[in-house]
């Protein structure tokens, strides 16, 4: 038990103390100075907000969103990159490289790319006579481009983690398949998905957690416009401090991390539960 005590207080430090904090704050009008109880008056100012109300909208869209196409992709690229085609290893680099670029040089790059007029992205579909959409300025396109952007800066992590899970399903499994008859396909539905199950849990999780809280990358690329439509919860938490009110972006903290504990622990429980079923 002596052991413990090193981790137990460097957890109580920084992790419980912090969070009772929140909690206590949430509840008060506060500065630097002083503090004043007020209640839930910051939680019924936040969710009587409509911009504020959106972010949390466009928080679980964008979440959601990014970690359906991680979990689809990073599966179908790690299928391949297993495959034993050409340059197999220099792809797996290539595939994981963005995961080690940082979050706001990507946004920065993406920016610039995704720009209207003189973007690469759209100068390129310019020169096959396609007009490229406002891909940062359209208030229908914003979120889903940044998302976009996140899947591609982060699909890397994902492949890694089903490379993984890949290389320790045994090819007996795959040679029974193909006794019984099965097609590729098959195999893949019947053999591949269903065990590399540890593996997806792992991504969905991840996957969710990263997006409920993204913050940089939404602010490098869009500081949350045009007006609010790309705003997230992080990025509306950001704005309220920079704002002034301190009290009421505590409360949108306070119930960002709400937010994620009650989506992931029950996902992960139930994912975990029917891993074992399985």
């Amino acid at each position: 038990y002596w052991f413990l005590i090193p981790g137990g207080a460097i957890f109580v430090v920084l992790f419980i103390v912090p969070t009772v904090a929140s909690f206590y704050f949430s509840l008060t009008y506060w500065d630097p100075f002083e503090a004043r109880f007020s209640g839930f008056e910051n939680y019924v100012q936040f969710f009587s907000e409509p911009f504020l109300v959106r972010g949390m909208t466009n928080t679980l869209i964008f979440a959601f969103l990014t970690s359906a196409l991680k979990t689809v992709l990073g599966l179908l690229l790690a299928v391949l990159l297993t495959s034993g085609i050409f340059a197999q290893g220099f792809l797996r680099s290539v595939v994981f490289f963005p995961v080690l670029v940082s979050t706001i040089g990507v946004g920065l790059m993406f920016q610039e790319l995704m720009h209207p007029t003189d973007g690469a992205i759209n100068v390129a579909l310019e020169a096959i006579g396609i007009d490229g959409p406002g891909w940062l300025t359209n208030p229908k396109l914003a979120l889903i481009s940044v998302a976009l952007v996140d899947v591609w800066r982060g699909v890397g992590l994902a492949t890694l983690i089903y490379i993984a899970g890949l290389a320790t399903i045994g090819q007996e499994y795959y040679e029974a398949a193909r006794i019984d008859g099965a097609t590729r396909l098959q195999q893949f539905w019947r053999v591949t998905v269903p065990l590399v199950r540890p593996a997806t849990t792992t991504v969905i999780i991840l996957s969710l957690i990263g997006g409920l809280r993204l913050f940089d990358l939404i602010w490098a690329m869009t500081r949350g416009g045009p007006g609010f439509s790309s705003d997230v919860l992080a990025s509306v938490i950001y704005k309220q401090y920079q704002a002034g009110f301190w009290g009421l972006s505590t409360a949108g903290n306070v119930i960002l991390f709400l937010m994620i504990a009650l989506i992931i622990a029950p996902l992960a429980w139930w994912l975990n539960r029917s891993e074992v079923e399985a």
